[in-house]
């Protein structure tokens, strides 16, 4: 899931030098919910003691 957001994180950085704001816009929201989901599921992992 790390590996998702960083590629759309990728993707966004791209567009946005390419001049495509709206891929760009889109691209980041779907890293940051990515990133913050798998932020989440990581420490209730910890929290309930199984191996990520």
């Amino acid at each position: 899931m790390l590996g998702n957001a960083m590629l759309f994180l990728i993707i966004a950085i791209i567009a946005g030098v390419l001049g495509f704001t709206g891929i760009a816009g889109a691209a980041t929201t779907i890293a940051q919910i990515l990133f913050f989901l798998f932020l989440v599921l990581f420490i209730v992992s910890l929290i309930t003691g199984r191996r990520p």
